[in-house]
């Protein structure tokens, strides 16, 4: 029983040669696809190295945050983490007009206060409100979830515009207004963007074991508890999906119409 209680709670650390070995699995996956000709083998070598660049250096930062547990730097890093969210975002989604980093920016921003207020403040209630532990990650996977789900949402809102260019002309020349036209790619794009975080949400569990709670276990974590942060999490994830998306479609159907509500489509 002793020998039980003490594995249960140990804690594994990740030294350098384990890191060698998962990046050497990674570069015999790239071997293959070079034998496979997928024409992708150097991008994923590379990605992985800038991944974990990226992800040592984020650690690194979030470890000065919490021992300096200043509310100015945490806000400055959250803040600093949404402008870079803007600028990925922009950048995955595909055929889309020039101008929209704003509506992005307040997109992320609005959804991110409001889910960011009820987990944080509201559900795990941290002490002190801006405890760096709790609301850079939060806000990190919050982002991230965010960004997939609205770039894919503009990239099929303004292709599907312009895909239905002679209905909308229809529902115009009828009397409709320019929300009604176009709400049936509205509500397309919307419910696109929704289903990787539908399907992560259904899977979750038996089938199954997301990230967050897979590394709370590994770490030494209490399953029971690391089960309770994830489905927080998950819900949370769907919540500021339909909210992002919802609020992008609204601030950016009417670039597909001029003043006067003519139809007018929008491409890069």
């Amino acid at each position: 029983m002793i020998i039980a209680s003490h594995t249960a709670g140990a804690v594994y650390d990740i030294n350098i040669f384990g890191l060698s070995v998962t990046f050497l699995l990674v570069a015999l996956a790239a071997i293959l696809t070079l034998v496979m000709r997928l024409g992708i083998a150097k991008s994923m070598i590379w990605s992985t190295l800038r991944s974990l660049l990226q992800l040592l250096a984020m650690g690194y930062i979030i470890k000065y945050v919490i021992e300096a547990n200043d509310a100015r730097i945490v806000l400055a890093l959250v803040f600093f983490m949404v402008i870079a969210a803007v600028q990925i975002t922009i950048t995955r989604a595909d055929g889309i007009p020039r101008g929209l980093a704003m509506p992005v920016l307040l997109t992320l921003m609005i959804s991110v206060l409001i889910v960011d207020g009820v987990v944080s403040e509201l559900i795990i209630k941290p002490s002190p409100w801006y405890a760096p532990q709790i609301l850079i990650p939060v806000t990190g996977m919050m982002l991230g979830n965010l960004v997939a789900a609205i770039a894919v949402a503009m990239s099929r809102f303004f292709s599907d515009m312009k895909a239905r260019q002679y209905e909308v002309e229809v529902y115009l020349s009828m009397g409709a207004t320019p929300f009604e036209a176009a709400k049936p790619s509205i509500i397309a794009s919307a419910k696109l963007g929704l289903i990787p975080t539908i399907a992560q949400l259904a899977s979750s569990g038996i089938v199954l074991i997301p990230g967050m709670m897979a590394g709370q276990i590994m770490a030494g974590g209490d399953p029971l508890e690391a089960a309770k942060y994830q489905f927080v999490v998950l819900a949370a994830l769907s919540s500021i999906t339909i909210i992002g998306d919802t609020l992008i479609m609204m601030l950016i159907y009417r670039r597909c119409f001029t003043g006067l509500d003519q139809f007018e489509p929008r491409t890069a």
